[in-house]
């Protein structure tokens, strides 16, 4: 069974939003960091944001001041509110954690992904012009 299950994408116009959820219900430690990651084609996957388990976060430049991530720790789900969505923004988007490393900065996320922590699934998000 999956450990980490992503929903919410979809299709937007631009200027729109879009709010994706992270289900970890299935991963059974306690998180030290959770975050997203993007990929589309052609392009090298790029980190979006994260939160530590002391809820501390960070974003990657290109979505500051338009994305929010949040968890709701009692039912283990990490949410990430997308606003002012752009076309750059079209890309399958994942959720990442991780329970031995503590990311304090958004250029922790990519590590944890490459060095044991488990992603999910994705989920795609398209915006169009």
């Amino acid at each position: 069974q999956a450990q980490l299950v992503e929903s919410g994408g979809g299709s937007v116009q631009a200027e729109g939003s879009l709010k994706l959820s992270c289900s970890a219900s299935k991963y059974t430690h306690t998180t030290t960091c959770m975050g997203w990651f993007r990929q589309s084609p052609g392009k090298e996957r790029e980190a979006v944001a994260i939160i530590n388990s002391d809820g501390d976060s960070d974003y990657g430049d290109s979505v500051k001041g338009r994305f929010t991530i949040s968890r709701d720790t009692a039912n283990n789900i990490l949410y990430l509110e997308m606003n002012d969505l752009r076309p750059e923004d079209t890309a399958v988007y994942y959720c990442a954690a991780d329970h031995i490393y503590k990311c304090t900065s958004i250029s922790g996320l990519l590590y944890i992904v490459d060095h044991g922590g488990v992603r999910g699934q994705g989920t795609q998000v398209t915006v169009s012009s």
